[in-house]
């Protein structure tokens, strides 16, 4: 016989999370798991953005920084993400994208005619699992910065100064309360980025590992080119 079940089962049951708190609080949903495989996706969400950036031909160049803190830095020269008022809001695009699950240039079709990482969770995952975030872009040669700490924006998104580069570069520290280690594999970010340089003929994809010292670069001029599973 199964025994009923006793504790009351009512409207106040049923849990309601905002934001990006359904991120924090049931990480593996969104990244597959909170070990190495789910620390390294984290990587993987910010350069598929720049991937889609030179997929449309906007971007030739990305860097990835394992810095010694274990913090990870990526930098595009892309169109660099908008930072204008969005209509969904008011606030400025940029902070819509890194605070609302599924919020992009994907979904609409007029920002990406091609897209290779729309299976992922998005930049807002990456943001929501950080310890802290820095957002910096540069367009119509000014610059702007923002401050995330665990999703949340710290600061307002800084006025524009002249800029003499174009793109996004964002920097982050994994959040060591989330993950199990935070602790980057140069092996594993090296054998993803040298399949995205192969299947991205002409793009130039770097990676720097300043606890070591060790440098490698990836471009080929041949490949194969890009394309998208249905």
């Amino acid at each position: 016989m199964i025994d009923k079940v006793t504790a009351e089962y009512d409207a106040g049951s049923i849990q309601v999370l905002e934001g990006l708190e359904a991120v924090r609080k049931r990480p593996s949903m969104y990244i597959g798991d909170t070990a190495s495989r789910g620390l390294h996706h984290l990587v993987y969400e910010v350069v598929d953005n720049a991937i889609d950036e030179a997929i449309g031909g906007f971007c030739s160049e990305i860097s990835v920084t394992v810095h010694a803190d274990e913090s990870i830095s990526i930098r595009d020269n892309g169109r660099g993400i908008p930072t204008d008022p969005h209509p969904y809001n008011g606030r400025p695009t940029c902070e819509v994208v890194l605070t609302i699950l599924h919020a992009g240039g994907k979904f609409s079709g007029g920002a990406y005619k091609v897209s290779g990482g729309l299976h992922g969770v998005g930049v807002s995952a990456v943001n929501a699992l950080s310890e802290w975030l820095n957002l910096t872009i540069a367009r119509d040669g000014m610059e702007r910065s923002q401050r995330f700490e665990r999703g949340t924006p710290v600061t307002e998104l800084s006025p524009p100064v002249p800029a003499d580069w174009r793109g996004t570069y964002i920097h982050y520290l994994p959040d060591a309360t989330i993950f199990e280690e935070v602790k980057h594999s140069l092996d594993i970010l090296k054998s993803r980025l040298r399949e995205l340089a192969f299947l991205n003929p002409e793009l130039r994809i770097s990676v720097e590992d300043k606890r070591t010292g060790e440098k490698k670069e990836y471009c080929f001029e041949g490949g194969t080119p890009s394309c998208v599973f249905l």
